[in-house]
């Protein structure tokens, strides 16, 4: 399981943004309804907790709210205590407190991107912070004209049918998908999500030698 912890960053400046995103959220929720094991919720203060089951899931929640630059992240891999509850607050284990670790740490200056992932191997859990890390940041410097782009080709929408709806052509589409590198953030998030799926497995301790 992977729990995502977000955390709002500067909410005394910037108010209370946590009904906003529950909001917006909705639509994701229901793009992803078959990974969702708990739903998005408040859980304390300016935070809310989502719980998954598909790392992809998480990959792409976590990306998601690096794009909204106001949350600080924490991505918990492992186990939950089962059932779960009806709430995140309700439920408990080990993929929740790793969460909480992973959010504290993301909120500390240290971090060049607020998102960390936090689980049940280390060296799993530093590689795929690194690797999320580095495509957070591709994520929050992608300009409007590069989003623009990639909503639109989300849904399954070619080159050239983007370029008839943004009424450009399909060179300019091209250009914008190699600047916001669309691409490349394709084929990483596959393989953050297998690092997630790793760091959510205790590693086998090796037999001492005799």
């Amino acid at each position: 399981m992977f729990v995502i912890t977000a955390d709002q960053r500067r909410s005394t400046a910037h108010g209370d943004q946590v009904e906003a995103l529950l909001g917006v959220l909705a639509s994701w929720k229901e793009r992803w309804a078959d990974a969702v094991a708990l739903g998005p919720e408040r859980t304390v203060g300016d935070e809310i907790q989502v719980v998954v089951d598909s790392a992809e899931a998480a990959v792409d929640l976590a990306l998601f709210l690096m794009r909204e630059r106001q949350w600080s992240v924490g991505i918990g891999a492992g186990v939950v205590e089962t059932p779960l509850r009806p709430t995140a607050r309700e439920s408990s284990g080990p993929a929740f407190v790793h969460a909480r670790r992973a959010v504290e740490r993301a909120r500390g200056r240290g971090e060049p991107v607020p998102i960390v992932v936090a689980g049940e191997h280390d060296g799993a859990e530093e590689a795929a912070t690194a690797v999320m890390q580095l495509l957070a940041g591709v994520v929050r410097r992608r300009s409007d004209a590069g989003w623009e782009v990639a909503d639109l080709l989300e849904p399954g929408f070619t080159q050239r049918e983007a370029a008839a709806v943004l009424g450009v052509s399909e060179q300019a589409v091209s250009q914008r998908v190699a600047a916001a590198q669309l691409e490349e953030e394709r084929r990483v998030r596959p393989v953050i999500a297998t690092l997630l799926g790793a760091a959510a497995v205790t590693p086998v301790a090796k037999d001492e030698p005799s």
